[in-house]
């Protein structure tokens, strides 16, 4: 997948869901498995994530998590529910809804669920954001596009991904798109934030180096304190409020596609297709039931691109007095 492709998948991805809109019987179980987990994540929402006893249990994966997905679905026909097995492919039999695969299938999954327990208004309100910032943040647009504007703030940069408790997904949302599709490293900060802001750079002060931090959603009161600390010991913090003030699910699955927005122009950047790298896909295989033998999961040793110490001491003393072996690796232990 190029970027212009991706690009074009983003541009048009609101109001593309084409799933079933008729309510299931209540109440209500969601489980995530595989490519399912984030989208069960971003809609808890609307409905918790647990297993029923009655009504209806929803189980969102895709093939790699097959068996998992297998065994909840098990555990919910027992216990006497309806199960809704939504997936982004494998057996038939193993399939109510098909969903698209790939890193977009979170709004699929997302807005099945909506549908499915009732929140039509809210698939309806969502898609209304995501067309408003499709809008704003599309390629054309090449003055004041906040997704453009954000991605070149974060490149060079390790991002620190924090939110208010309520609503968690969100860091893990965006390490997922910026993995993914920007091809970059964030950390999660989960939990509660103001020990991790405090403590973490006491020991290595230059740590905090290169590091932007972004408040993703609303702030509370924590997140502002956490904020007030980080001011003296980061490169700078950026709040990445939800669009137009919405709230709850609208609005956290309109911040994880401007994350997606961001993580594709980020991709750009750095000069990287924004496409799974091919070895996911053959890990994906491998916990599908392929062969791991055959999968070539481990990279050339040469091909790792690991920092040469000495190369990085170099500015701050002689290399020669480091008495290396002519022969020796700096880099192996």
């Amino acid at each position: 997948m190029s970027t212009a492709h991706l690009l074009t998948l983003l541009e048009t991805l609101p109001g593309s869901y084409a799933g079933p809109t008729r309510p299931e019987d209540g109440p209500y179980g969601l489980v995530g498995a595989g490519e399912g987990t984030l989208a069960a994540h971003l809609a808890q929402t609307l409905v918790a994530s647990s297993l029923t006893r009655s009504g209806t249990q929803f189980v969102l994966s895709s093939p790699d998590a097959s068996v998992l997905a297998t065994d909840y679905a098990d555990f919910a026909t027992v216990a006497g529910a309806q199960v809704r097995r939504v997936a982004t492919g494998g057996t038939p039999e193993e399939i109510d809804t098909l969903v698209p695969g790939g890193p977009l299938a979170t709004y699929h999954f997302a807005q099945f669920v909506a549908h499915a327990t009732g929140h039509s208004a809210d698939a309806q309100a969502a898609d209304t954001l995501l067309a408003d910032l499709a809008g704003r943040c599309a390629p054309h647009v090449t003055e004041n596009n906040p997704a453009r504007d954000l991605a070149w703030s974060l490149w060079g940069r390790l991002p620190l991904l924090l939110s208010a408790a309520d609503a968690d997904a969100l860091p893990h949302a965006w390490q997922q798109l910026l993995a993914r599709t920007g091809k970059t490293l964030s950390v999660p900060l989960l939990g509660d934030p103001l020990p991790l802001v405090t403590g973490a750079f006491e020991a290595q002060h230059e740590k905090g180096d290169a590091k932007v931090a972004l408040i993703l959603g609303d702030a509370d009161d924590t997140l502002l304190l956490a904020r007030e600390v980080l001011e003296s010991r980061i490169d700078e913090i950026i709040h990445v409020p939800y669009p137009d003030g919405a709230q709850g699910y609208p609005a956290q699955l309109a911040l994880w596609y401007f994350g997606a927005w961001v993580a594709a122009y980020l991709a750009e950047r750095y000069g990287k297709e924004p496409a799974d790298v091919p070895v996911l896909a053959r890990a994906q295989g491998v916990m599908g039931g392929e062969d791991r033998e055959q999968a070539r999961l481990a990279g050339p040793r040469d091909d790792l691109r690991r920092t040469n110490v000495v190369k990085d001491w170099a500015d701050d003393q002689d290399v020669g007095d480091l008495d290396l072996d002519e022969d020796e690796d700096p880099n192996d232990e």
